[in-house]
């Protein structure tokens, strides 16, 4: 029984998808500023300042960026040289063999969809704020879920058919809506930073560590910098979703890497100024509330900004859920043209050139999800399930280069394998950072997914049928 039996590692060997080839490494970095720009900055900034790093939040930001550049380099070399076949699923896939390949899918389809669902219901809290500012409130039982004392929350279940009837629609019109979006959650950051950066008090950054790199909290979770590296990381999700749109990119063993490396590096230097403005504006201790900037600037009695960056926010939620949720249809997709999934999920439309199905079925899943259920915690498995995914990118690179040393590659990682190790280990390091009940159903999920694939994976995957 080959467990590990992999994919041919040339991209023309088993790329051809049918999928339209549209996206330029310009498309690519809009899509990763559009995945990584929204929750994070706009959310978990304020809260992970308040509760777990102080103005040192900062750092966390550098620790969490430093992570995914390690990741993103790796991404980047096995963009270049697997080219169209993206995502960590399909370079774990060409590296590491069939098992290993199903599992990092399992994890982006965690990864994907509770990451979708969970901005979904923060989208939600923030439209109907909006309208309820001009009167307009929907009642309480259309916003929260039947365990919160509601019906549904219809809102995030609203936005999720939405954001399915565009991406039906091609993925030249969503990237195109996603980077009129963009452009609008930039101009409010800038807007923010235009009026904060006047009202600095260089007094609120002392004590700048109160919680130091690392400690327990008094509820016995981490607490610090590396605490809160582990949590703000969340804002950083999304630039591995360019990876998935390689099979729709015009010469992806460049655009890939240029869109994945440029989408980071601009959006971690708009983290680490964001944030640290954001403490030397209003003390770190009044922003455990679920939009900071905003409350940042309500207190300071800047209400038009507030009102400008609430508007940014939704903006801003709007194309974080598009490309996550547009990573995972391409998951979805790329596994079922493999076998691991059944073939239903495989089928692109012939006019549309998306796969339709695919689109529905996860939509209305999702929507269920974000409706129905409040995700709370759930949203530190999205955390553990994408730096695992990181993890195994990172081996990815250490084992092709083993196994295949002539394979061309017009993006290399530099100082190789210190580059990788170092991936893997400051993945891990923010791993063992989460909670102990993230851990816990990560490994379940996990377990689940070991069942699936021994049950029917293993014995349909287009490489079990090849096989004598």
């Amino acid at each position: 029984m080959q467990l590990f039996r992999t994919k041919p590692s040339s991209p023309d060997d088993y790329c051809n998808s049918g999928l339209r080839r549209e996206l330029s490494a310009f498309d690519l970095t809009l899509l990763g500023i559009g995945a990584i720009i929204g929750t994070g900055i706009f959310v978990l900034t304020g809260i992970a300042a308040a509760t777990l790093s102080g103005p040192a939040v900062v750092l966390s930001f550098v620790v969490s960026g430093l992570a995914c550049a390690f990741a993103a380099l790796a991404y980047a070399e096995l963009a270049a040289s697997l080219g169209g076949c993206g995502s960590a699923y399909g370079y774990s896939y060409a590296a590491l063999g069939e098992l290993l390949a199903w599992m990092v899918g399992w994890i982006l389809i965690l990864e994907y969809g509770v990451a979708t669902a969970a901005v979904a219901n923060g989208w939600s809290g923030y439209f109907n704020n909006a309208l309820t500012a001009i009167g307009l409130p929907l009642p309480y039982s259309l916003t929260h879920a039947p365990t919160q004392g509601g019906l549904i929350n219809l809102p995030a279940a609203g936005i999720v058919i939405a954001l399915a009837i565009l991406l039906i629609i091609g993925v030249r019109q969503s990237s195109q809506f996603n980077a009129a979006l963009v452009f609008i959650k930039l101009l409010t950051i800038a807007v923010f930073i235009g009026v904060a950066v006047f009202h600095v008090n260089p007094d609120l950054w002392s004590p700048f560590m109160p919680f130091g790199w690392s400690g327990v909290g008094p509820e016995g979770k981490p607490i610090g910098v590396l605490a809160g590296a582990a949590i703000v990381f969340f804002a950083y999700i999304g630039f591995d979703a360019v990876s998935t749109a390689a099979e729709e990119t015009k010469n992806p063993q460049r655009d890939v890497p240029i869109g994945i490396l440029a989408s980071l590096a601009i959006c971690t230097v708009i983290y680490i100024v964001v944030s640290g403005l954001l403490t030397g504006i209003v003390s770190y201790k009044e922003l455990n509330v679920s939009s900071p900037v905003a409350h940042a600037l309500q207190l300071l009695g800047i209400n038009w900004a507030s009102g400008l960056v609430a508007t940014g926010v939704i903006a801003g939620l709007t194309t974080v859920m598009l490309v996550l949720y547009y990573g995972l249809t391409r998951i979805f997709f790329a596994m079922s043209r493999d076998g691991l999934l059944p073939p239903f999920f495989g089928e692109v439309h012939a006019q549309r050139q998306t796969p339709v199905r695919v689109i529905v079925l996860c939509g209305l899943l999702i929507a269920a999800i974000a409706g129905f259920v409040p995700l709370g915690d759930l949203a530190e498995l999205t955390n553990i399930g994408t730096l695992a995914a990181f993890v195994f990118v990172c081996i990815g690179v250490i084992v092709l280069r083993a196994r295949q040393p002539e394979l061309r590659r017009p993006f290399k990682c530099a100082w190789h394998p210190v580059i990788p190790v170092l991936g893997v280990l400051s993945c891990g390091l923010l791993m063992a950072n989460l909670p102990l009940i993230t851990w816990q159903r990560f490994g379940v999920w996990l377990l689940i997914g070991l069942a699936v694939y021994f049950a029917y994976s293993m014995h349909n995957s287009r490489l079990a049928r090849a096989a004598p």
